[in-house]
């Protein structure tokens, strides 16, 4: 896979992501500019044929809807409709969207809706895989943790959550709130495989989801990711979890988004 390629796909997608949301005068701006680049490299190099995705942090759509129709599974030309009256594009997943098949929104349910589907396919015979990406603040809430524990009593090794580890939630730093450090050993501690990967190196994302074997054990990839990803003002700011953009923040965003990076020697 062209990895040059993929970041400049995922460039793309966060400009889509902002004129989206500078458009409908709302929007999850700051996750759905961190998952993007986990969401590129597992639709774009990572998932195959059968394979199921679910978008459990489902208030970050923006970046799921462009990937969606950047795919043909709808014409880019609707993603100027988001979170407009009558529109089927609202604020989180609905199953009326070509190409998804799970409605998400309130947090902590996508982790469990993944393993009803994993344990169907181990129970059908099928070596298709299950991913779903979480929001690192979601991870507070019981349910998900009911989820590991029954994924790891079924050996659902089909099973691939990813959490976005901004560690940024509405209402400030995950820390802060409610402790979820440290993460990984707590993971390990209900029976899944973890590894940890910088959630916007896109060559790194491929290489270690791509290493993950069927080994018994549900697997979980920390995705290293930065809230707010591309645009300064917004990068690492709590306070741009929801929001709208001005006129003139919507153009430096664009101006930021439309840079070359600058290649390293």
């Amino acid at each position: 896979m062209d990895i040059r390629y993929l970041t400049r796909k995922s460039r793309e997608i966060r400009r889509q992501v902002i004129e989206m949301i500078y458009r409908a005068k709302t929007g999850h701006i700051g996750g759905s500019l961190s998952e993007t680049d986990i969401l590129v490299a597992i639709f774009y190099a990572i998932m195959k044929k059968g394979d199921k995705f679910i978008l459990s942090k489902g208030h970050s759509t923006e970046t799921y809807y462009s990937i969606l129709a950047d795919l043909g599974f709808f014409p880019k030309e609707r993603l100027r409709d988001y979170c407009q009256f009558g529109s089927e594009l609202i604020g989180h997943p609905s199953i009326d969207v070509p190409g998804i098949e799970v409605a998400t929104g309130s947090l902590g349910h996508g982790l469990s809706i993944a393993c009803g589907l994993a344990w169907a396919f181990k129970a059908d015979g099928k070596t298709n895989r299950v991913y779903v990406l979480m929001g690192d603040g979601e991870l507070q809430e019981g349910s998900v943790w009911e989820a590991a524990m029954f994924a790891a009593t079924h050996s659902l090794d089909n099973l691939v959550a990813i959490v976005d580890r901004n560690m940024l939630q509405i209402g400030g730093c995950t820390e802060a709130i409610v402790k979820l450090e440290p993460l990984d050993e707590r993971w390990r501690s209900f029976g899944w495989e973890v590894k940890e990967t910088d959630g916007h190196n896109i060559e790194q994302l491929i290489e270690t989801i791509g290493s993950l074997s069927f080994n018994m054990k549900p697997h979980l990839v920390i995705a290293k990711t930065v809230k707010g990803k591309g645009v300064s003002f917004i990068e690492n700011n709590f306070r741009w979890h929801h929001g709208r953009l001005s006129d003139e923040e919507y153009q430096k965003a664009v101006e930021e988004l439309s840079r070359e990076p600058v290649e390293e020697e």
